[in-house]
């Protein structure tokens, strides 16, 4: 089911029909905790199932949400939800300002934020995962994409019920140099209307505090510049 904190969407021609048996499927279910648990049920007298899309987060989540929402998969930014149980998504800053910050780079190209790239300098041996307009994460080594797509639990469940603890598989914290990353915040971003590119600008915000992957560190690299084509999200109408 769709939970109604992280928000839903529902196709016109659903609506219609929904509108149609909604009072009488109310009173079947009474007995149900929450509206979005009743839509639900409503819903699926219809005969129709949840497509699930990545944009909309419940965030069951507590505290530091920074490894989560650094391996967004490839999918616009929807909604958050349960904002109050976590910490501010940027260090030193409060929630509000935190979101306001994010915003900055949406404000340029909402599609694009949060989407993450992963890059590698093969000269060096790093590999770069950038969550644009979010953060960017030095590895001292070449990691596959399909390993960097797991979240960095900086995060903690929202209770100790679940068993998993999560439905998505994770990268445990480590204190391995060659599988922590060095992490880097989104300091600003810059466009101009004669510039088909965006520059967005990552920062160091503490030093990781660990010995180097194999003799190969990035402990000198204080800042990173992304630049990206600007491609505005358009709808289309069909």
């Amino acid at each position: 089911m769709a939970f109604g904190g992280a928000g839903y969407a529902l196709s016109y021609p659903l609506v219609r029909d929904l509108s149609k048996i909604l009072d009488g499927c109310i009173m079947r279910y009474p007995y149900l905790y929450g509206s979005d648990h009743i839509l639900q049920s409503c819903i699926s007298e219809l005969g129709v199932s949840l497509t699930t899309n990545p944009g909309f987060h419940q965030l069951d989540l507590r505290g530091d949400i920074s490894g989560f929402l650094s391996a967004h998969p490839l999918s616009p930014v929807l909604s958050f939800h349960h904002l109050d149980a976590i910490d501010p998504t940027f260090p030193d800053m409060t929630q509000d300002a935190a979101l306001r910050h994010l915003m900055e780079a949406a404000k340029v190209d909402h599609s694009r934020i949060l989407q993450q790239t992963v890059c590698y300098d093969h000269n060096r041996s790093l590999t770069y995962s950038i969550s644009w307009g979010y953060t960017v994460h030095i590895y001292e080594r070449l990691h596959a994409p399909g390993y960097l797509h797991m979240p960095y639990q900086t995060f903690q469940p929202w209770n100790d019920a679940g068993n998993p603890q999560f439905m998505f598989n994770v990268r445990q914290v480590s204190d391995n140099p060659c599988e922590a990353p060095h992490v880097f915040f989104f300091g600003h971003v810059e466009h101009t209307n004669v510039s088909d590119y965006v520059t967005t600008t990552y920062v160091r915000k503490a030093a990781r505090g660990l010995p180097a992957c194999d003799n190969n560190s990035a402990d000198s690299i204080s800042q990173i510049v992304v630049l990206s084509p600007i491609q505005p999200f358009k709808w289309v109408n069909s």
